[in-house]
Formats: structure tokens, C-alpha cells, sequence
């Protein structure tokens, strides 16, 4: 068998055990020697099943060629574990093996996944000195690694030393922008973007979208949607998920709901997002009826859906129905309740006054109840009267998890006064005085200006 022959099984492999018996061929031939096919292996290795292509690639029996290490490299920058795409990197480099402008984009794409700013730096840094600051696929990536570390400063530096910016260059900058909470920036960005002549695509539009979704804007939001029409641009899932996710959060839930039925395109997202829209809204039969229409739709629930659905029963007391998606999660689909899941049964019983049950969810977690699932139910406590001592040594967690919240001292020296330990609810007090605590205040943020924004209205109108 000669090698174009074992390049076309490769190319036809779809799963682990097509992969093993070709391997098994290359080591029985000798064949694994040949660095194009080991190359080969390994990258089509790495879109099955990712161990066994890094298990292949650290037992070469010859130097990696730069393909080689391109593709295990790629592969753990887009997987859950980036950091060992850097690592690797590393490792390249110390074989004196120098990498190309492809390896520095997978390598800068892994340091913005695990947040290490530093690192990415140093990848910077030694773009710089190969030569590859005019790089706009290295430039665009770096943009989006500061973004994704929250230091948007490196971010914009990038973007304005760079020559020439294309479409993405301006979309990483606005979508970087609305990531790090600077959605009027994000506008301004994209009226220069209009101002040099470049044309915004879907992936702008879903920025712009959640941009509006935060300000809450929905004149803007109004007007991208009418370009989006204008331009004839394919509601995909990305698009049409943001598009509703904007009508839902400036309070049009029927155009929501609109834009998710008129889509061909619907992900576990776009279905995810809908539920938790609804809820918001209070229709909680909607979200039934949602959730009921997802199997036949060939998509099945996974850990985020369930939280959106057990948060909406919450929200709208429906108790028998929380319960049911509860048993369900594990008996039916597979899905192991999380610490959020067990957190949204506390508030839904909580809300309900079954503090008894919700007590009982606590002590049934796998794991130590986190600061919002004890606040849930010692206020539930605290506002269905419930004087019972269910709740001490919970309070007393409370305050060891987070000593230095000032509303966790208030609710518990609320409830020591319920139950008329006058006392223990002195010493809260005092010692939240002493350690100069305040309760936050509430805030509401409302839209006086929306002239910032108005190029949109412009664009759309033109």
C-alpha cells in the first residue's frame, strides 16, 4: 500500500477505531517514518480525537515537521484546555524549529482562552521580531487575546498601529469593546468603520446587536434590523439568537418570538435563550410548550437549558412543573444537576414557602452550598417568617464564605431578630461596624441620550 492510498483512507476516517487501524498499518509498515504521513495522521487525527492524535505526536520517531505541529497546536487552542497549546509552543521553539505566522494566531487565540495576559504578550513580543507585526490574521488575533484578557488598551494600540484593517480587524474591535462593557464605544467604532469605507457583516451586526441589548436601545437595535432586511443578509443562528435576545431585553418579547420562529437556523443557543427570554417576560406557559417542542426538533436539552427552564419555573411558582424538569435532567437526558441547578430548586421552593423541601435540596448537594444559594434560602426564610432553626448554621457559612459582604450580615442579623435573638443579632451588627461594612444600595440605570448611536439610523436609512 503506498501512501496516496493511506492519504485517501485518512481522509475518509470519522472515528477512533478508523484511526487506530490505520495506525496499526503505519507502524506495521514502517510507514510512520514517512513525516508527510505522520503529518497527515496527526492532522486528521486531531478532528476525531484529540489524545490520540497528541499520544501519536509525542511518539514520533522523528523531529514534528511544522504542519505537525501547526495542527496539535491548532487543536488544543480550540479545545478546553488551551494552556497546553502554549506549552507546546514552547516546546517547538526549544527544538529550534521556528514557527510561522500560522502557529503565532493559535498560539495568541490559546493565551486569550485561559486569560494569560502575560503570556500572550510574550507572543507578541516574538511576532514583533519575526516580522509579523503587519500581519492582519496575527493583528486581528491579538486584538481579540487583549479583548478576552479585559485589557482593552493593548487592544486598541494594536488596532491603531496597524496598516491595513479588513473586516475583522473592525469587528474584533467592536466585539471587543461590548465584551469588556464599552458598548457606545463599540458605536463609535463602527462609524468610523462606515467613515473608511468597510462594509459590517453578520458577525458586526451580532456585536452591534448585544451592544443595543446592553443599553437597552431598542431605536438602534430597530435599525440594524432593517439593514439586516435591506442587505438581504442570511439569518443565521448567531444573528437571529441576537436579534431576538435585543427585542427580548428592550421588552418586545412578541417581535422575539417572531424572529425565533422565522428561523431556519436554530441552535441549542438561539432555543436556550428564547426559554430565559420568556421567562423573563412571565410567560411561563410559553416556556413549556418551548421546551416540549425541542425534541421533535431533534435538539436535546443540555446543562444551560436546564438552568434557563428551572430559573423560569422559579420565577413564575411553578412548583410541580420545577420538580418534574428537576427529575428529569438525570433520569431522561443524562444531565447531572449542577451547583446552579440545585441553587434554582432552593429559590423556586424558597419563593413557594416550602422551606422544609428546600432545606432538604441543600442537604442533599454533593457540594457545599455557594453565598447565592444560602442567601436564596435564608431570605425565603427571613419573608415566609419561618422561625424554625434551619437556617443558623447556614447563616454562619454565609458569613465564613463571604466575611466581607455587608448584606450578608444584614439579612442575618435580620432573621436573629425575628426569632428574638436580640443578642446574636447586637454582635452581627457590630461586628459589621467594625469591619466598616455597608449594604449596597439599589441602582436603576435609564437612557437620557441616544444621540451616540443615531449613525446606525443613518446607515440604515441610506
Amino acid at each position: 500500500m503506498n501512501s496516496g492510498q493511506i492519504d485517501a483512507f485518512l481522509r475518509r476516517s470519522r472515528t477512533t477505531s478508523h484511526l487506530l487501524q490505520l495506525l496499526s498499518l503505519l507502524l506495521k509498515t514502517a510507514l510512520c517514518r514517512d513525516s508527510y504521513l505522520a503529518s497527515r495522521f496527526i492532522h486528521y487525527a486531531c478532528s476525531i480525537s484529540l489524545p490520540l492524535a497528541t499520544s501519536a505526536f509525542d511518539h514520533l520517531s522523528h523531529t514534528p515537521s511544522r504542519f505537525a505541529w501547526n495542527s496539535i497546536i491548532r487543536s488544543h487552542a480550540r479545545s478546553s484546555s488551551p494552556l497546553r497549546a502554549v506549552e507546546l509552543f514552547s516546546r517547538m521553539r526549544r527544538t529550534g524549529l521556528e514557527p510561522d505566522k500560522f502557529t503565532y494566531p493559535f498560539v495568541i487565540k490559546a493565551c486569550g482562552k485561559s486569560g494569560r495576559i502575560g503570556e500572550g504578550r510574550g507572543v507578541h513580543s516574538l511576532a514583533l521580531k519575526v516580522g509579523l507585526g503587519s500581519d492582519s490574521y496575527v493583528g486581528n488575533t491579538l486584538i481579540r487575546m487583549y479583548a478576552a484578557c479585559g485589557n482593552f488598551g493593548y487592544a486598541r494600540q494594536v488596532f491603531d498601529e496597524m496598516r491595513t484593517r479588513d473586516i475583522v480587524s473592525w469587528s474584533s474591535m467592536i466585539a471587543g469593546y461590548v465584551a469588556c462593557g464599552f458598548p457606545l464605544d463599540a458605536f463609535e467604532t463602527f462609524r468610523r468603520m462606515r467613515l473608511a469605507n468597510e462594509k459590517p457583516n453578520a458577525v458586526t451586526f451580532v456585536s452591534l446587536l448585544s451592544a443595543c441589548s446592553h443599553l437597552v436601545n431598542i431605536r438602534a437595535g430597530e435599525s440594524i434590523h432593517s439593514y439586516i432586511i435591506q442587505n438581504c443578509l442570511y439569518l443565521d443562528a448567531a444573528l437571529g439568537t441576537a436579534l431576538l435576545e435585543m427585542y427580548s431585553k428592550c421588552g418586545h418579547i412578541e417581535k422575539s418570538l417572531q424572529i425565533f420562529w422565522s428561523m431556519d437556523d436554530k441552535n441549542l443557543q438561539s432555543w436556550t435563550l428564547m426559554v430565559s427570554c420568556l421567562a423573563d417576560h412571565g410567560r411561563g406557559e410559553d416556556v413549556i410548550f418551548l421546551f416540549d417542542q425541542m425534541e421533535p426538533a431533534g435538539l436535546k436539552p443540555d446543562s444551560i437549558l436546564f438552568s434557563g427552564i428551572l430559573s423560569a419555573c422559579g420565577h413564575l411558582g411553578l412548583v410541580d412543573e420545577g420538580r418534574r424538569y428537576f427529575q428529569m435532567m438525570e433520569e431522561v437526558y443524562g444531565v447531572r444537576p449542577t451547583t446552579e441547578h440545585y441553587g434554582c430548586m432552593v429559590d423556586l421552593l424558597g419563593r413557594a414557602g416550602l422551606i422544609e423541601e428546600a432545606h432538604r435540596i441543600i442537604e442533599m448537594m454533593p457540594m457545599e452550598p455557594n453565598s447565592i444559594i444560602l442567601r436564596s434560602f435564608i431570605g425565603a426564610c427571613r419573608n415566609h417568617g419561618h422561625l424554625v432553626k434551619l437556617g443558623d448554621d447556614l447563616m454562619k457559612l454565609l458569613i465564613k464564605l463571604e466575611p466581607d459582604v455587608g448584606s450578608n450580615y444584614v439579612l442575618a442579623a435580620n432573621m436573629s431578630s425575628l426569632s428574638s435573638s436580640w443578642t446574636d443579632a447586637a454582635e452581627l451588627w457590630l461586628v459589621m461596624k467594625r469591619r466598616g461594612l455597608k449594604k449596597a444600595q439599589g441602582s436603576s440605570w435609564v437612557e437620557v441620550d441616544a444621540s451616540s448611536v443615531e449613525g446606525i439610523k443613518e446607515e440604515a436609512a441610506g
